[in-house]
């Protein structure tokens, strides 16, 4: 009986260490990509910026850790993880998160897009759609993604050969931070996003695309069959207007 106990003991001890050893390492993948500015001015006001690089490694850590933190099964976490991907649209885009908590006077940041840019090397890019809610004053919190282009104008992706990027943000959106560059700096060079691209969530994805494709492919099918109806009726005119020509 004594050694049966010390047997469930020692289990229960193993499975915890295993799941306290998994949250460590999700939270320290966490950090490593979500970075916090803080600055404070003579008067004591406050304001931390958080940005956030949503690497392949740090998606895969944000979905276990959630799972972990929600005790969800694993069909709930393929969920979350496909409704994550839908939003985030990497396929398409850079999506960084942006984090404001501001303890001072105002922020003034419209067009949001004209004080962010993220440098890929010495290429400058500019945000191609961001939360809206960014242009108005702020004081408070307030986030929202921003996305930047993932392909070049000739369709090359930006971050091929690229080891690190570089956020910057006008310092000058608050009198906090004015005259000061606010930056954030992340190694890509092992990024993949397209190995997040597997499973449940990337099969539903994939039949999001699909469907998508289909109402295009019979839309135009529709505009095809108008245009050909067109024809034919003109045609149909045409010979009957010759036979009519014949007949005189």
């Amino acid at each position: 009986m004594k050694l049966k106990k010390q047997y469930i003991c020692t289990v229960l001890l193993i499975l915890t260490l295993g799941v306290v050893s998994s949250g460590f390492a999700s939270d320290k993948i966490l950090s490593r990509w979500s970075k916090t500015n803080h600055y404070e001015n003579d008067l004591g006001n406050e304001l931390w910026i958080t940005a956030t690089y949503y690497a392949s490694e740090y998606v895969e850590a944000l979905v276990q850790s959630e799972a972990e933190k929600n005790l969800w099964t694993a069909d709930e976490a393929e969920q979350y993880k496909y409704q994550l991907l839908k939003t985030l649209n990497l396929t398409e885009y850079i999506p960084i998160f942006i984090g404001i908590d501001n303890r001072g006077p105002s922020m003034h940041m419209a067009p949001f897009s004209d004080h962010i840019t993220l440098w890929v090397g010495k290429k400058k890019l500019q945000p191609v759609d961001y939360d809206k809610r960014f242009n108005f004053k702020l004081q408070g919190k307030r986030d929202g993604f921003i996305y930047f282009p993932r392909y070049d104008e000739k369709g090359k992706p930006v971050l091929q050969g690229v080891k690190s990027i570089r956020l910057a943000i006008n310092g000058n959106v608050s009198p906090i931070t004015m005259g000061k560059t606010i930056d954030y700096i992340w190694d890509v060079v092992d990024d993949n996003p397209e190995k997040l691209y597997t499973g449940k969530a990337a099969a539903r994805l994939e039949l999001d695309r699909l469907i998508k494709r289909l109402e295009k492919l019979n839309d135009q099918k529709k505009e095809l069959e108008g245009k050909l109806a067109e024809v034919e009726s003109e045609l149909q005119q045409v010979q009957k207007r010759v036979e009519e020509l014949q007949r005189q």
